[in-house]
């Protein structure tokens, strides 16, 4: 039987590579799942309460424009955690980043439960809900870049490591199907209450996930490829600024190339609940059900895309979820437009799927760009700087758009838009799939 050394952690067999590889892997998927969890949950009562519950005074079209802002403040945390994180995830390992921003998340999602409305402290309500916003950006901001690295550095060969960087995005379906489960449950429970109390227990149990992710975290080895950097004493002394320095076009290329995948995302999933309640007059329980729905669709969709990049190439995989996505925003407003609840739960359900064909690659794609001493830093913010112009906006941007044009086509034309421009950054992209990423430590 053939062993692996990974340095200071000494030498590992077949066996026990594998088992740490699945414990790296289940590690990963679940704190994603639970930091994902904290950060949709927020999401998904913005559109549906906290305009009616911090800003009540403001016509209900720019209350929902103003309890979106403070959701789009944790957007841009998110870049400022990747530069936070991918220092100490470069520094002094994946693992120990990985554990902080699960208590940093979870710590500010529990509080959010407890801020009370406008009725009882004015504005404070909004003010303090921006801090623990922000708290959470910050959290989930660091949080993408270890978790990725946490199981594709374990990957022994490439053959596969485009399915096992799947997995971490895995999380976010995940997290998506938790958190809606929960709001629908507990508005179910709490009825008319859900206003004043039902909607605040999915935070409080946050809490408790947090436990069962620390748990689990703290069981798992670092990865080889940042032990051999620590054994060969080749760690970055400050590698957010070295990858600015050394790859600033894979930086900016990545960022874009998630502009197809992110923006329609939060549109699917955050502002398809002011819309659906306000212009289609749908019900909260039909679009929370078929939201569920489709986070359960995208549980297949998205390691399946992985698997795809690792036989047809990243890049390619990529393009055509780009593609899909330019048509499908398109396809989206006209069933929802018909007013009917089948054709709207069809729209829901099928939205994440052109997402899935990007988000399942992406991991891969974008990690493999960097080289190893700077890849937790390199990759964190190529994928946390999208948010501040994609993920954060989209909501506010489609929120303004059916504003201003009264027009479901409009916010279509915007997804097209940010298709486009993924696949031309897609296009510019090297592509990675087949090369050995543990032999590129002296590349930059």
């Amino acid at each position: 039987m053939t062993s692996i050394g990974v340095g200071d952690s000494g030498v590992l067999s077949d066996l026990e590579h594998s088992r740490q590889l699945r414990r790296a892997v289940i590690a990963s998927t679940i704190g994603t799942t639970i930091e994902w969890y904290d950060f949709f949950i927020y999401g998904t009562v913005t559109g549906l309460v906290f305009a009616k519950l911090y800003f009540p005074q403001s016509d209900p079209l720019v209350g929902t424009l103003q309890a979106f802002a403070i959701y789009a403040v944790g957007f841009v945390a998110r870049p400022v955690g990747a530069a936070i994180f991918g220092h100490y995830g470069d520094r002094i390992g994946r693992k120990a980043a990985l554990i902080a921003t699960l208590l940093l998340m979870g710590i500010a999602t529990f509080l959010v439960a407890f801020v009370p409305g406008y009725a009882r402290i004015g504005i404070w309500g909004a003010i303090i809900l921006t801090i623990l916003r922000t708290v959470q950006g910050i959290g989930v901001g660091g949080e993408w870049g270890g978790s990725v690295l946490m199981s594709m550095e374990w990957a022994r060969t490439s053959a596969h490591r485009g399915f096992v960087a799947s997995w971490p995005q895995f999380g976010v379906p995940s997290g998506l199907f938790l958190a809606n489960l929960a709001v629908l449950a507990f508005s179910a429970i709490s009825g008319p209450a859900f206003l004043s109390w039902g909607w605040r227990i999915p935070f409080i149990l946050s809490i408790l996930l947090v436990g069962v992710g620390l748990y689990i975290r703290l069981g798992i080895l670092e990865t080889p490829a940042f032990s051999r950097l620590v054994a060969e004493n080749r760690v970055e002394r400050v590698p957010v600024v070295a990858v600015f320095k050394r790859q600033p076009r894979e930086i900016l290329l990545t960022a874009l190339v998630r502009m197809g995948e992110q923006a329609p995302f939060y549109i699917f999933t955050a502002f398809v609940f002011t819309y659906g309640t306000t212009v289609l007059h749908s019900s909260r329980t039909l679009l929370l059900t078929a939201v569920l729905a489709a986070s359960v669709l995208s549980f297949f969709t998205i390691p399946y895309a992985g698997y795809l990049s690792d036989r047809i190439g990243r890049r390619r995989m990529y393009l055509i979820g780009a593609a899909t996505m330019g048509v499908f925003g398109f396809v989206y407003f006209a069933l929802l437009d018909t007013l009917i609840p089948g054709w709207i739960f069809l729209a829901i359900f099928l939205s994440l799927v052109p997402h899935d064909l990007m988000y399942g690659p992406q991991a891969a794609l974008i990690a493999e760009c960097f080289t190893g001493r700077l890849r937790y830093s390199g990759a964190s913010l190529g994928y946390q700087l999208a948010s501040v112009i994609a993920g954060g906006p989209a909501p506010l941007i489609a929120t303004a758009l059916f504003a201003a044009y009264k027009s479901g086509y409009v916010i279509a034309l915007y997804i097209l838009v940010c298709a486009v421009i993924s696949l031309i950054s897609a296009a510019l992209l090297p592509d990675y799939t087949n090369r050995d990423i543990s032999a590129e430590y002296d590349r930059a």
